[in-house]
């Protein structure tokens, strides 16, 4: 059996436990506290197993706390059909605009497969992304999971549309236009000259010379994560705990 099914028949075992105690067991809310804090430990070690068996294919390994949320979205959504490729792209909003901060990861075979700049919303920062929107015209950046839709050519060349999956977190996605694509701002040259990337209207645009191949890769019903440790988007979101 793969390894990442493996861990999504664990993984879900564990959130189901954590989410909806055994009254069979005990009916103690000491001992129900101690059942979820044993899940919860447990949980950790799987994800802290799959992730330091992570192929790195040479590049930088993401964090393991944003690899934590991503798969327990990931595994939800591929449980539900939501996303049908297993395939699993981070963007990581906490690291700096300076930094290779969006992973794509082949969960087949637990490998990544790219590691990139990324941009984010002009109004959502400066280096760093910290302020967040859903709303039309904010120029700013969403959090949270993400399924990929169509290729399509536009201003950009080609880009890929998004169809955010969280209500009231990201799911204007598509109405605003908030799509992955080619920029020229984010590249070495712009960083070079500025000390952070230049910044998008919203989306997680990446370097021109990867677009292709990152858009083709990703393309039609497979999961991306927009990560930041923003207290509002772990409270809110019904996909991560």
């Amino acid at each position: 059996m793969k390894l990442y099914k493996i861990a999504y028949i664990t993984l879900i075992g564990l959130v189901s436990l954590v989410s909806n105690p055994i009254k069979k067991v005990t009916d103690n809310p000491i001992k129900k506290v101690h059942l979820q804090n044993y899940a919860l430990v447990n949980y950790s070690k799987k994800v802290e197993v799959l992730y330091n068996s992570l192929d790195s294919n040479n590049f930088k390994l993401p964090k393991l706390e944003s690899f934590s949320k991503a798969l327990e979205g990931f595994y939800l959504l591929r449980e539900k059909g939501v996303v049908q490729k297993d395939l699993l792209t981070i963007v990581d909003f906490s690291l700096s605009s300076r930094e290779k901060r969006l992973w794509v990861i082949d969960m087949n075979c637990n490998k990544i497969l790219f590691n990139s700049l990324v941009a984010h919303g002009k109004n959502s920062g400066d280096d760093y992304a910290n302020d967040f929107s859903n709303k039309k015209e904010s120029n700013k950046s969403s959090l949270g999971f993400f399924a990929t839709g169509e290729v399509y050519n536009g201003k950009h060349g080609m880009s890929l549309k998004l169809d955010g999956l969280e209500k009231g977190i990201n799911d204007n996605a598509r109405q605003r236009a908030v799509v992955v694509h080619g920029a020229t701002y984010v590249s070495n040259v712009f960083l070079k000259n500025h000390n952070r990337l230049g910044r998008s209207q919203g989306c997680p645009a990446i370097p021109v010379e990867l677009s292709k191949k990152i858009i083709q890769t990703i393309k039609d019903k497979s999961c991306l994560f927009i990560y930041h440790p923003s207290i509002n988007y772990l409270e809110v979101s019904k996909l991560v705990s």
